[in-house]
Formats: structure tokens, C-alpha cells, sequence
């Protein structure tokens, strides 16, 4: 595991050894004893550490094509991975609140400034399709105390005889790693996000958005041409082309004067509109975002199938709810389900408290609370817990207040377990 703290440390040029074969994939060098904490280092890509000697350095810095996302899919997936990430996060035991894991308030704080960041970078990989996050240290008890999101281009995962394998700069990290996937089956050893099958669309939308690019660059479709009676060679073309567009430039206003049997003929005005290009990508972008589960109306998209802008909801409040259960609901128990299983002892699990995004105010919610109650149907008890108004931490952590977290009544591992069972 010195792996990781050799590359972090690293403040000299790696120099390879007489007998380094560069291009071999097994070229990262592992020296000095391993240490149980890790420490995820941010890679260096050279010709000699794993890749072939002829190529040329590996763009390392995109994150599987983040970064060529067009701006709707960016805009669609920032907008989910915002509103989870920015969730309150709380930890129940028995159905209770209690007191947060410490990795609750900040996974790794020499990485990230807060959960937020943390989460946020979750959400964004999986809406890509999947997500590892790599254990960098454990406690006392053998559960994982410090975590951290680790891009998708720097682990290597396989299937063997139908359990995954995943490796890091040819290191094992299957014990540590976490791998939540987005879409998933048993012939693949990847996840697949939804992005994968709006290949079409999202080309489609691309290629609006830089034929637009180029309208306004070059000013737009020509509104008129010159028409000559004898054909002209490329050069005397381009030769006519480039006095005509001086001569307009330094006489402007001015009437243009032809001669040669040349003519001028004027095109139809015809805008974006005519074009119908603005219908088009309306409906693509809209497309787009349906595909990433957000409601074209919250990403300023026209709601109605015409484009005309209409919504075809009954009120804004309806909205959010719809955007909730419908896609940020399944999205949150998906991953807190997965790292609450990988990260805490049986019969405890984090929760993203999603109540302030789509449930109704607090005046709605007591009103009808007050007539289930008068009504027989449920009593005061049964109340507090549907607003989590039960145990010492219920509070402050659904209203997002950071808390000193306490160290969790949790019992040893299984290997832990294990091994004591076994020691003599």
C-alpha cells in the first residue's frame, strides 16, 4: 500500500531503473512495508507507468468524458447530484436517529470540505453509470472511517468464475472498494447509466448547438449571391468573392456596382424559427433531460410536447414531487442502501432526509396529521415518527446542523468475529 503515499509524496520526476521496460503494464514499483490507511493519490500519467512508450501521455484528466458532456446532459446531472447531495444525512439504529458515523460529517477532510462534496461527487458518477468508492482507513471494529470517491478511469474491475475483481495501478483493492452501479447485470462487470442509449439524441443536440455556433459566427444563413455567366476557375472565384466582400466592407451603405455578366440575387430571410432548428433542439434537450429523470420545466425547457411552453401540471409543488419520487427517491436508496450495507453493522442505515425538497409545509402536513388523529386512523406517537421527531439527534439532523458525532455502539466484523472465534 505504499503505493498510494509514494505517488502523493512524490516531488522529483519518477526515473525508471535500467531494467525497466516501459510500456509493461505491471510497471508501477511497490517499495517500503504497506500501511493499513490508504491514501488515494492524484495519478501522473508517463510513458513508463503502464503505457506504451510510443503513444502519446493519456488525457488523464477526463473523467470518462465529463467533461464532453453538451451543456443540457451537464446541466440535468448537476441539477440531481445538487439536490442530493445538499440532503441532510442521518443514521438511524432500530428506527431511531442517533448520533452520525464521523464519516458522515466529512468522508476524508484532506479531500473535501464537507459531506456535500463528497456526495455530490457520488450522484455525478452514478448518473454516469457507476460509482467506487475506495475505504481508506477503518476503525476499530473493522468498518470503514474514511472514504473516498475515486474516478472511474483509475480502478480496473473484472469478472472471475461471477464475482467481481477490482484493482487500482495493479494493486488489489476487491476488501475495500465499493462499487454501486447505476444499471447492472451479471455478463458485464461495469454499470451502464442512462446516457448510454441517448447515443443519437445527444449527438443530434450537439450538432445543433455547433451548427448555431457557427450561424452566429459567420452571420448567420447568407442573404443573398452573385451570379456569373461564364464559369469561373477556384481561383477566380475566390478572387470575385474577396473584392465583392472588401468592397462592401469599405463601402457599406453604399450601391454595389456588378459588371462582367455578373448579377446579384437575393435569398428569402429565413431565421432559426423558419428553419424550425429551435423546435428541434427544444425537443432533443427535452428528451435529454426526461433521460436523467429531471422535468424539462425545471431545466427552463418548454413542458409542452408543442413547445409552446405549457405546463402540464397542475402547480409547481406537484412538480417537485414528481421529480422526487419519480427519479432523486429510487437514485437516494439505491447508493445510501449500498454504503449503509458496506459501511455500518447490521441494523443501522444512512438516510438522506428528502423532506424539504417536494413534502408539503409544515401547516399542510399538521392539518392532515389532525384529521388521521381525530379521525382514529393513527395516533400522536405514530406522528413523530413519520416527521422523525424521535431520539436525541433527530433534530439537528434533519435540519442539516453539523453535530459532534459519537462513537457507534456497533459490533466487530465478521472476519473480526471470526478470527476471535478461532484464536486459541
Amino acid at each position: 500500500m505504499a503505493f498510494w503515499s509514494r505517488l502523493i509524496g512524490r516531488t522529483t520526476p519518477f526515473e525508471p531503473s535500467a531494467d525497466y521496460s516501459p510500456g509493461d503494464p505491471d510497471g508501477v514499483e511497490f517499495d517500503g512495508d504497506d500501511t493499513y490507511s490508504r491514501s488515494l493519490p492524484q495519478a501522473l500519467p508517463s510513458p513508463w507507468s503502464g503505457w506504451p512508450s510510443e503513444w502519446a501521455t493519456p488525457r488523464w484528466d477526463l473523467d470518462h468524458g465529463v467533461n464532453a458532456l453538451i451543456d443540457v446532459a451537464w446541466s440535468a446531472i448537476d441539477l440531481n447530484a445538487s439536490v442530493l447531495g445538499n440532503m441532510p444525512v442521518y443514521r438511524l439504529q432500530g428506527g431511531k436517529i442517533v448520533a452520525p458515523s464521523t464519516w458522515m460529517i466529512n468522508p476524508d477532510p484532506s479531500m473535501y470540505a464537507s459531506w456535500f462534496e463528497f456526495a455530490k461527487e457520488l450522484f455525478w458518477n452514478y448518473h454516469l453509470g457507476e460509482v467506487f468508492v475506495l475505504a481508506l482507513a477503518r476503525d476499530a471494529t473493522g468498518w470503514p472511517s474514511r472514504m473516498r470517491v475515486v474516478p472511474n478511469w483509475a480502478v480496473n474491475v473484472e469478472l472471475r468464475s461471477g464475482l467481481r475483481v477490482y484493482s487500482i495501478g495493479g494493486e488489489d483493492v476487491t476488501d475495500d472498494m465499493l462499487h454501486i452501479r447505476y444499471q447492472s447485470n451479471m455478463s458485464d462487470a461495469h454499470g451502464h447509466g442512462p446516457l448510454e442509449c441517448g447515443g443519437a439524441r445527444i449527438t443530434a443536440a450537439g450538432l445543433l448547438q455547433r451548427y448555431a455556433h457557427r450561424l452566429a459566427e459567420t452571420g448567420g444563413v447568407p442573404l443573398y449571391w452573385i451570379d456569373v455567366e461564364k464559369r469561373l476557375n477556384q481561383t477566380e472565384a475566390a478572387d470575385l468573392l474577396n473584392q465583392w466582400v472588401e468592397s462592401r466592407a469599405r463601402n457599406a451603405a453604399y450601391p454595389a456596382l456588378l459588371s462582367g455578366g455578373a448579377s446579384l440575387n437575393q435569398m428569402a430571410s429565413m431565421n432559426a424559427k423558419d428553419m424550425a432548428l429551435l423546435e428541434l433542439t427544444q425537443f432533443n434537450e427535452s428528451r435529454i433531460a426526461i433521460l436523467l429523470g429531471v422535468p424539462p420545466f425545471l431545466m427552463g425547457l418548454p413542458a409542452g410536447s408543442g413547445g409552446d411552453g405549457s405546463m402540464t401540471y397542475s402547480n409547481v409543488s406537484q412538480l417537485f414531487t414528481f421529480h422526487d419520487k419519480a427519479s432523486l427517491q429510487p437514485k437516494a436508496n439505491a447508493c445510501m442502501s449500498a454504503l449503509s450495507g458496506w459501511a455500518l453493522p447490521r441494523g443501522q442505515t444512512v438516510e438522506l432526509n428528502r423532506d424539504e425538497y417536494s413534502r408539503p409545509p409544515l401547516k399542510e402536513r399538521a392539518e392532515a396529521y389532525k384529521i388521521l388523529i381525530d379521525a382514529g386512523v393513527m395516533g400522536a406517537q405514530e406522528v413523530r415518527e413519520m416527521e422523525r421527531l424521535h431520539g436525541d439527534y433527530a433534530a439537528p439532523a434533519l435540519a442539516g446542523t453539523t453535530i459532534s458525532p459519537s462513537p457507534p455502539q456497533q459490533q466487530p466484523n465478521t472476519q473480526s468475529v471470526q478470527a476471535q472465534e478461532v484464536a486459541p
